[in-house]
């Protein structure tokens, strides 16, 4: 009785006497051999504690959060872990009676204290002030281990949302790529804080909260392209003017990502297909910058993940000096400085088997340009016997000079374009007008690529030409295109820039080059979260001679023995089917 109103908060008799009458009964039991402590103390005390703690603990958490109820919880602990130290409770009393208190005070509202409404631990996940709370939480749970699992699925699920609410936005089209994985890093800078703080950095709840993060990265191909779009606007234009510490920290960040990846063949794809741009349009922000991502992708996925990235790293080295000894080739030749149509050619030399491989055909390159390739052809191929080069017309850019106006108001300005385009272009010194069969007849470029290109010299902005149809679209193969000698700039050095894909593709038939979109613009491609047929293809090689390799070795093997090896050799790379 004396018990049970010091819980209940009524004054109570100095503790002296209670703890000499049960020092006493222990050793009446100890002198004549009998339980009379057990029989006249001991299962009464636990029997009437187990039934006041069921009782208040559920009433208790009716009316109260979960935050309050944890705090009430603690306080009980620590008061009849007091009283136990005060009354000398020999272990056979004080061992079950914490065990019966952590089962009717945590593991019996573990769920409850985890989903309740508006103050549980899931709820307490939304909010970054509460972490405190989530800390005094866990520690409670973690004097029953089993019940600590419920925090840890409910900061899985949690992530899993966020998660999911990323990807929605994608869906949606209410954000980018580069949104995306931003929106992950911070997701992960801040449930890593939650892991560290309120669990203490348990281990088991950071490889729950790593799994979640793998879970919903891995539903399909999109993030692995997203982080190649986000590496590429990084290296574009996102480090300018950072400093070598935040580069680092920047940089870092994409591997942090890239470890949750599985499909890292696919990020690989995309970033080579991103990488070759950058370099081949002298658009990277720093070569240091470029440099360091792939000592860190290697450092992560070993020589030969990389081996082609340096290789056109490498490429583009051996072509600087290539451009310079022809540049001193030409100065020395005569021919060259006879003609008088000479056109300045600067040519990046790529090694087939380190670059994105586009099955484009060559286009008809005006006279000129014509005549300046087989003089650079020659060159090479005299230094280099064996060698066989093949012109990639989709890739180049060219600079020309146009004349608009009319009367003595010439106005002159330089153009900036792709080679299709100033292929486009170089047609209309000879006519004023042109269909789009007669310009397809003349260039031999691929009709999509052709329709996006004409469109592009057809914006409000950059209107270099006139479309005969109204709307954005081209209507047809009779569709014609006129030079606008009209077409005025503030810039003397003017930037066309390419139209979308997705733009040229509305203006055509359904179902025409959705293939070549994604050639010619792995952005587009990436929202589809659908594998890519040449990483398909790979893949398949892949799987192949990992195959072969293995029973080479092993000479008799398992089918199911067999798909373990394979996977485990493969997983650097991507998780192969077992289909």
């Amino acid at each position: 009785q004396a018990i049970a109103n010091e819980r209940a908060g009524l004054l109570t008799d100095d503790r002296t006497l209670l703890k000499a009458n049960l020092t006493m009964l222990q050793q009446l039991g100890m002198a004549d051999h009998s339980n009379v402590y057990e029989r006249d103390f001991d299962g009464v005390f636990l029997g009437t504690t187990q039934e006041f703690y069921q009782n208040e603990s559920s009433a208790y958490l009716a009316e109260n959060s979960a935050s309050d109820y944890v705090n009430k919880a603690v306080s009980r602990l620590g008061e009849e872990k007091a009283r136990s130290e005060a009354l000398a409770l020999p272990p056979t009393t004080e061992v079950p009676l914490f065990q019966m208190l952590e089962t009717e005070l945590i593991e019996r509202h573990a769920k409850t204290l985890v989903i309740i409404e508006n103050s549980g631990f899931a709820v307490l996940l939304k909010d970054d002030t509460k972490i405190n709370v989530m800390k005094d939480m866990y520690d409670l749970f973690a004097r029953v281990p089993s019940s600590v699992e419920f925090l840890r699925e409910a900061l899985c699920e949690r992530v899993m949302a966020d998660g999911k609410a990323l990807v929605a936005d994608q869906d949606r089209g209410a954000s980018d790529p580069s949104t995306f994985i931003r929106g992950v890093l911070k997701m992960d800078e801040r449930y890593k804080n939650v892991v560290e703080v309120a669990f203490r950095g348990e281990a088991k709840s950071k490889k729950r909260l790593k799994e979640s993060f793998e879970n919903f990265l891995n539903s399909d191909t999109r993030a692995a392209s997203y982080l190649a779009v986000y590496a590429d606007d990084l290296l574009r234009s996102g480090l300018k003017g950072a400093t070598e510490e935040e580069v680092t920290k920047l940089l870092n960040n994409v591997i942090l990502v890239f470890r949750y990846i599985s499909d890292k063949d696919v990020f690989e794809s995309f970033y080579k297909q991103h990488l070759a741009k950058r370099l081949l349009s002298g658009r990277s922000v720093s070569d240091d910058a470029e440099k360091s991502m792939v000592s860190l992708l290697k450092a992560e996925c070993g020589y030969q993940f990389t081996s082609k990235l340096e290789g056109m790293f490498n490429d583009m080295r051996i072509s600087r000096d290539t451009r310079d000894a022809y540049k001193l080739h030409k100065r020395n030749s005569v021919q060259a400085a006879a003609s008088k149509k000479n056109v300045d050619l600067d040519v990046d030399v790529l090694t087939t088997g380190y670059w994105p491989s586009q099955k484009v055909p060559m286009c008809t390159l005006p006279e000129p340009v014509d005549i300046a390739i087989k003089h650079f052809s020659g060159f090479y191929l005299d230094k280099h016997t064996g060698r066989k080069l093949q012109w990639q017309t989709s890739t180049g850019s060219a600079e020309i000079r146009a004349v608009f106006g009319k009367g003595p108001n010439f106005r002159r300005h330089d153009l900036c374009v792709s080679t299709y385009q100033m292929c486009i272009l170089m047609l209309f010194n000879d006519n004023d007008t042109l269909t789009l069969r007669e310009i397809a007849r003349d260039t031999n470029i691929p009709s999509m690529e052709l329709k996006r290109h004409l469109i592009s010299l057809c914006t409000p902005k950059h209107r270099v030409l006139r479309k005969g149809s109204k709307g954005k679209g081209i209507s047809g193969e009779n569709d014609k295109f006129t030079f606008n000698v009209d077409y005025t700039s503030k810039l003397k050095r003017v930037k066309i820039p390419l139209v979308s894909m997705k733009d040229a593709s509305r203006s055509g038939k359904k179902g025409d080059g959705s293939k070549a979109g994604m050639e010619s613009n792995p952005n587009e491609a990436v929202a589809e979260g659908k594998l890519p047929a040449l990483v398909e293809e790979e893949r398949r090689h892949l799987v192949e001679a990992a195959t072969v390799r293995i029973m080479k070795a092993r000479k008799t093997l398992k089918h199911n023995d067999l798909i373990a090896e394979v996977t485990k050799q493969l997983s650097s790379r991507f998780v192969p089917s077992p289909q």
